[in-house]
């Protein structure tokens, strides 16, 4: 069973291969932006919460759901 800490890991190396579904799940987010956040859940969840004014909630639920879909 993975850890969070190895899908965290595991989300941060992986991370550059997936900028270009993250740009596609989050039009409005930079790639600048994306490659700040080196895949980090927290401050991608941030990042989209201000972005999106959507509640942090909602950020955390859309971000889980990409990590499913791209890194398992």
């Amino acid at each position: 069973m993975k850890t969070s800490e190895n899908v965290m890991n595991t989300l941060s190396a992986k991370w550059k291969q997936h900028i270009g579904a993250a740009k596609t799940a989050w039009g409005k987010l930079t790639d600048d932006q994306l490659l700040e956040t080196e895949g980090q859940h927290q401050k991608l969840v941030g990042l989209i919460e201000e972005q999106y004014n959507i509640s942090r909630e909602e950020a955390d639920k859309q971000v889980k759901a990409f990590t499913k879909k791209h890194f398992h």
